[in-house]
């Protein structure tokens, strides 16, 4: 775009339109303009250059009139201002998260594949990860690096901790994460298939700790409702497949939830897990504000060095080529 940083300069643009309209008036007058006297005269080169000469000579200065005024040219740049989200991503992967009632995966595949999903759907908002199982730990801090988080994902597998489910931990070292943020939303995303049976905190007191710094917790119990089909490592059959019952502490979960002002939810199949990723994601939207910035640069330039060359070559031709004689 473009725009005059002193446009009171274009007011001079009426000297040249003046001189324009003082000549014609003049030239009518006496009736002998040179125009008139060249009107029957061959077309020579000289004839041509004697009539464009006084609109050489106003455009000059209507390029330098413009060369005073300043002309920019602005380019505008489009920020984007977020207000966002700080969500710790809490996942379970204790041995039962290897029971394979999501199919074609079992529960840990599928929860960090919609887990990644998740992940990917929030590119403005800082995430982090904690992976508990009979101890929790962070695996990566909140991070704008989602590919970096991404990888730390990948990484977690069964066994990877002592087995057990220390719900209430894994929440402690979330909240913990959270509570020097100073986003608008502080957000925790719980994924278990269990019961609270390891670690020194109970899940109702980390509840209240969140509820105490301002974090809100959403709940996901993942399993089939009954019972589940879970691989064995036999030293003498090799892998076999067991039933195990589902054991949920869903009204825990739940009460952990309405606690901190989030909700509970149950994952009995993969579909219903990433509908629930889904939910989550739209409950919880990030503020995006878009400024527009806009860089000028001036041109002046650009009309001052032709204004000039047009002007000397005004003077140059009437002091050489069309001089006139006395």
């Amino acid at each position: 775009m473009w725009r005059f940083h002193e446009p009171l300069y274009l007011l001079l643009l009426t000297v040249p339109a003046a001189w324009l309209w003082l000549r014609s008036r003049r030239r009518a007058a006496v009736g002998a303009s040179t125009g008139t006297e060249m009107a029957g005269l061959p077309a020579t080169l000289r004839v041509r250059l004697l009539k464009a000469l006084p609109w050489v000579w106003v455009l000059g200065m209507a390029l330098l009139v413009l060369a005073l005024a300043r002309p920019r040219m602005g380019h505008s740049y489009r920020e984007q201002v977020t207000r966002g989200v700080d969500i710790m991503l809490v996942l379970d992967c204790s041995g039962s998260m290897a029971s394979e009632d999501f199919k074609p995966h079992n529960r840990l595949w599928v929860a960090k594949d919609v887990v990644k999903d998740f992940i990917q759907r929030r590119p403005d908002d800082r995430l982090g990860l904690v992976v508990f199982s009979g101890q929790a730990f962070t695996q990566c801090p909140l991070t704008l690096d989602h590919g970096i988080l991404l990888t730390f994902v990948d990484t977690v597998k069964l066994g990877m901790i002592e087995d057990g489910t220390a719900i209430g931990n894994a929440l402690a070292t979330a909240v913990d994460r959270l509570r020097r943020s100073d986003a608008k939303s502080r957000i925790v995303v719980l994924l278990t298939d269990g019961q609270n049976n390891r670690g020194e905190v109970a899940p109702l007191t980390a509840a209240q700790i969140a509820q105490t710094f301002g974090v809100k917790v959403y709940t996901v119990g993942v399993g089939t409702r009954g019972y589940a089909m879970m691989p064995v490592e036999d030293p003498v059959f090799g892998k076999r497949y067991v039933q195990t019952q589902v054991n949920i502490d869903e009204e825990t979960l739940e009460a952990v939830a309405q606690r901190t002002g989030g909700r509970y939810f149950r994952a009995t199949d993969a579909e219903k897990l990433k509908e629930i990723y889904g939910t989550i994601d739209q409950l919880e939207k990030t503020e995006v504000k878009v400024r527009e910035r806009i860089d000028w640069n001036d041109r002046f330039a650009w009309f001052l060095v032709p204004g000039l060359a047009l002007l000397l070559a005004v003077a140059l031709l009437e002091a050489t080529y069309l001089r006139r004689l006395p």
